[in-house]
């Protein structure tokens, strides 16, 4: 299977936005099974797909357990990984954003921000001259303020109910965010010729 295609690819709506694409470009593999797998083979395309977390596809494209994948920018701004990002995708459109109480001013000494994107916060209060206290979490960012936790949350926002649901407010915009197809870098020059193509079709897609 030398000559195949590993892609990693996120599990959930954003695989099947990314596999819609690729069906226009000519690849389909859309035709998944309702079981627990995770690796599925497209012999037709010589095509591997194996899901994974989203915040993990980078990681497989790093380390060469896949070839190429499709990944947030959420997560190559906050992993900085070494990958080529070869096209925006332009699926999933959301943006990282800054929120919390409404009317609630940060506090003026070392305020806390809770966040599953310690590097992405970290930098972005750097450059507006705030020295802050990064508090990670992983799910239900949107409690941290409501109990006491935290100043502030960053995090993404896509249609901003479960800000408002939550009583909460967005006070900066961070960065846009879209989904990026990506490849190891020493698969596109062992494999450019299947890789190439593939990016090509893509491109005519978005």
């Amino acid at each position: 299977m030398s000559d195949w295609l590993t892609i990693a690819m996120p599990k959930g709506r954003i695989y099947n936005e990314a596999a819609e694409l690729l069906k226009g470009a000519g690849y389909d593999i859309t035709d998944l099974d309702d079981s627990r797998k995770l690796i599925f083979d497209f012999e037709e395309h010589k095509i591997r797909v194996m899901l994974a977390k989203p915040m993990d596809v980078v990681t497989y494209v790093e380390y060469g357990a896949a070839d190429c994948g499709i990944a947030g920018k959420d997560v190559l701004l906050e992993q900085n990984r070494d990958v080529y990002e070869v096209l925006d995708l332009k699926i999933s459109p959301c943006y990282l954003a800054v929120a919390g109480l409404p009317d609630k001013p940060l506090s003026k000494i070392a305020p806390k921000i809770a966040t599953k994107y310690p590097r992405v916060a970290s930098e972005y209060f750097r450059e507006q001259g705030e020295q802050i206290e990064i508090v990670p979490l992983n799910g239900s960012i949107e409690l941290a303020p409501l109990i006491g936790l935290t100043d502030r949350i960053v995090d993404i926002v896509s249609s901003g109910a479960t800000l408002k649901e939550n009583g909460l407010v967005e006070y900066e915009k961070i960065v846009d965010i879209t989904s990026r197809f990506i490849v190891n870098p020493v698969s596109y020059r062992m494999k450019s010729q299947t890789i190439d193509p593939l990016i090509q079709r893509l491109s005519k897609q978005v």
